[in-house]
């Protein structure tokens, strides 16, 4: 018996525009994947909470890539495992990254400067201002004006984590396993660990604040 496969697969909409994958050749990706985290942020919006905590002081007048626009791609290029922001110089090229985050010009054609025509994503310039600007920065910083609050992160992470319960549960069990990073030199925050100093990263925010959240009211089922 012969197996029918499907030529096409068909993904939410880009406005009035089909998504549709293909093995025809053409413009060809190896991060189709990636599909499934827009479904994913689509249906939760996380990302477009989390954009809610950063406050932008760019000049709105000059600002081509909002702060959505900056933080998607940065987001989802990690958890596509590109890690360094110069990964961004070749992804700003990549049209499947641009449809994710919903850019109506995924071919980055209607570019305003003609350099960057072609380009319809921040590259690692533009993302730098993001991801490295320092937390006392403001209207007056030359270049880094994008200010994340970490105290919003800190409360944002276990709300939706929380949300996604129907009913609050009774018991959270957190298993995890330790990530020992072996340290060289007289760097901060290191810990002994048998017979080498290492570094262990804090995984999870502190329980106690899990805590609060769960009582805090703000979970539906406990309004």
């Amino acid at each position: 018996m012969t197996a029918c496969l499907p030529s096409y697969f068909t993904f939410q909409n880009l406005g009035p525009r089909d998504v549709i994958a293909d093995f025809h050749g053409g413009r060809i990706t190896s991060d189709a994947r990636a599909f499934l985290l827009r479904e994913v942020d689509t249906r939760f919006e996380f990302l477009d909470a989390f954009a809610t905590c950063f406050t932008d002081h760019r000049d709105p007048n000059r600002i081509e890539h909002t702060l959505v626009a900056l933080v998607k791609p940065r987001v989802f290029g990690l958890c596509l495992g590109y890690e360094d922001l110069n990964d961004h110089d070749r992804l700003r090229h990549d049209a499947l990254l641009a449809v994710l985050i919903g850019v109506t010009d995924p071919l980055g054609h209607d570019r305003t400067r003609p350099a960057d025509r072609g380009k319809p994503l921040a590259g690692k310039s533009t993302l730098n201002r993001l991801e490295l600007t320092p937390v006392g920065a403001d209207e007056d910083s030359r270049y880094h004006k994008i200010v994340a609050h970490i105290d919003r992160i800190a409360d944002l992470l276990p709300d939706v984590f929380v949300r996604q319960h129907a009913t609050l549960p009774r018991r959270i069990i957190l298993d995890l396993d330790a990530t020992d990073d072996p340290l060289h030199g007289r760097l901060l925050g290191p810990t002994r660990a048998v017979l080498s100093r290492v570094l262990r990263p804090l995984l999870l925010p502190p329980a106690e604040h899990l805590r609060r959240r769960l009582l805090a009211g703000r979970h539906p089922a406990a309004e």
